[in-house]
């Protein structure tokens, strides 16, 4: 028996918890056509179940969660959430579910338990109830120490897990998630997921979540792949991955090749699917093929066949929809010459203080021309703070830092105008269009008449943003205001590119052409410096950081961070794996001498 009848099977004695058949939905857009969200959708997920929803930008997941919370109507077919009709009586469907977006509506000037009575009144949750929850939201969350701290004084992880203690105030028969662990660290991430893990297997909740994380996916009940509001398949994940199997191939790089370069050859070809770089090697995905004609793609490698995974099958499915048009590499009218001697960042002793609070405790790092250099850290690491202050936009407290020769203590403006800078919320200007954003950002950096137009038209053909040149960008999906971004931050052509979190919210297909254009760009001697949430990226770098506490705990290649996180549990370790073990073990070293001190 199939999987798929097997699933049959299992589900056919009992209703889902929600079902749509041939669900529509429309927006009317001002000034542009009507955009159809959701096209006669017809899936289900199951009581007691923890199902995905994934899929790229504009997919439909957001419109999708917020039809079955009750917020917007359909416009056509019918939605039955817990088998109420959501349509004819969203109100009944409302008290009986809960439902946290992509911004929950916290209150950042109230405490951590303030929040919580805020949300516990507006639910109607008794005093009896509240002595009941609190105690097990707080142990759950591990919120309880920090129950008098201010909301908006809370980390990115803490943040997203009191909005979640928050949905769960009162006992909701299903959760609905709208990727609640995007913007947060692997740490954050993991402790998010255990949570919602146990509300599933240990309290028999019902958990409907979207997700960027494709890992996450493969470990839910049940997925339901999304494009362009369509459903392309729903049902077990190994049946996603299912469909790239003997089809998966991990590549060594040649002598001298990084496995950066080697995945940006292997996406030019039109019978490799997907390459991304993994653990020093490149994990590829080809066409239509199995066995040793599968291999084909790869002649001239040395290559060995590795099991599916579920981003494979999901990547090989939607490849099946994309066009085959390749994203090309960016190209700069003047290329730099990457002498890899040549230092482009020195970073010596660098401090920042806040009043008593240390943000970045006497750091060092150097970074040299057209490398590819990956800050990780846990929310809170202080990433962005050394970000701003290597930009000129911050002062540092105490030590050194040099960008592009020029000393950012001394001579900020100088440093500034040979460096471009993509901020975590993307710095557009949300009520002007997509030209206007490049008109005002052109002008800023000081370029006008013809050089101005020439810069412009550049952007909007290398970012492929020509057909929505007026669309308002505030509308944009986020894998679009992604792109104006970069192009805006490229317009006069710097010499060092800071990205500070560019990739997070974007989808797997997003972040493929995003790393295609980077790498094109450092090829030509532009300097790469990036912050990630996004492991696996970090493997695209020449050189990583990890910092938390304002510290860096190690830097190296990629291979040297991974050997890091070897132990006898994880011989071969990801990076992830190694960076949870060093963040870990740097905050169990500073808890002891915490206590020899005490």
């Amino acid at each position: 028996m199939s999987s798929a009848s097997t699933e049959a099977g299992a589900h056919a004695q009992r209703a889902p918890a929600l079902l749509a058949r041939e669900l529509t939905r429309r927006f009317t857009p001002k000034d542009r056509p009507v955009v159809t969200a959701l096209d006669a959708v017809s899936l289900a997920a199951y009581h007691g179940e923890l199902t995905a929803l994934v899929g790229p930008d504009g997919a439909g997941k957001t419109t999708l969660l917020r039809l079955a919370a009750g917020l917007i109507a359909p416009d056509g077919g019918s939605l039955a959430v817990l088998g109420v009709d959501v349509a004819r009586d969203p109100q009944q469907v409302q008290d009986r579910i809960s439902y946290m977006p992509q911004r929950f509506g916290l209150y950042e000037d109230l405490s951590v338990l303030e929040n919580l009575e805020l949300y516990a009144d507006l639910h109607g949750v008794s005093a009896e109830q509240r002595a009941q929850r609190y105690p097990a939201l707080f142990e759950m969350t591990a919120l309880g120490p920090f129950r008098t701290r201010l909301a908006g004084q809370l980390s990115g992880g803490m943040k997203q897990k009191l909005g979640l203690a928050c949905t769960l105030v009162r006992q909701p028969e299903l959760l609905l998630l709208d990727e609640p662990t995007v913007g947060v660290d692997p740490l954050s991430r993991r402790e998010l997921w255990e949570i919602v893990q146990h509300l599933v297997d240990d309290q028999g909740l019902t958990v409907l979540m979207s997700t960027a994380y494709l890992d996450e996916a493969e470990r839910c009940s049940r997925s339901i792949v999304l494009y362009q509001g369509t459903v392309l398949t729903q049902g077990p994940p190994a049946e996603v991955a299912g469909g790239s199997a003997g089809a998966c191939f991990l590549a060594t790089p040649p002598p001298g090749q990084s496995a950066r370069s080697v995945q940006a050859q292997l996406l030019d070809r039109p019978d490799v699917v997907d390459a991304v770089p993994d653990g020093g090697r490149v994990r590829v995905v080809t066409r239509g093929a199995h066995g040793e004609a599968a291999a084909q793609p790869l002649r001239g490698l040395s290559a060995e066949p590795v099991a599916a995974r579920y981003e494979d099958g999901f990547m090989q499915l939607l490849q099946q929809r994309v066009s085959r048009e390749r994203t090309q590499p960016l190209t700069i009218a003047r290329p730099l010459s990457a002498d890899s001697g040549q230092l482009a960042v020195r970073v010596q002793r660098l401090v920042k203080r806040f009043g008593a609070f240390v943000a970045v405790d006497h750091i060092n790092f150097e970074v040299r021309r057209g490398e590819i250099f990956g800050v990780l850290g846990p929310n809170g690491a202080g990433k962005t703070t050394t970000f701003r202050m290597l930009c000129g936009l911050l002062a540092p407290s105490g030590g050194e830092l040099y960008v592009a020769g020029a000393n950012v203590r001394t001579a900020p403006a100088a440093a500034r105008q040979r460096l471009g800078y993509v901020a975590q919320k993307f710095s557009l200007y949300g009520p002007l269009t997509v030209l206007e954003n490049l008109e005002f950002f052109a002008s800023a950096y000081g370029l006008r008449g013809e050089a101005k137009r020439a810069r412009i038209a550049w952007a909007l053909q290398q970012f492929e943003l020509g057909d929505r040149a007026a669309a308002v960008s505030a509308q944009l999906p986020g894998g679009y205001k992604q792109r104006l971004a970069m192009a805006a931050a490229l317009l006069h052509e710097p010499e060092i590119l800071f990205l500070d979190e560019p990739t997070s919210g974007t989808d797997p297909l997003a972040r493929r052409v995003f790393w295609r254009r980077i790498t094109g760009l450092a090829e030509q001697g532009v300097t790469i410096i990036i912050t990630t949430h996004f492991m696996q990226e970090a493997e695209y770098c020449d050189h990583v950081a990890i910092m938390d506490g304002g510290r860096v705990l190690a830097q190296g290649s990629p291979a040297e961070i991974r050997r890091r996180g070897q132990s006898a549990a994880t011989p071969d370790p990801r990076m992830e794996d190694a960076f949870i073990a060093i963040v870990e073990e740097a905050r169990a070293a500073a808890g002891r001498d915490a206590q020899a001190v005490a």
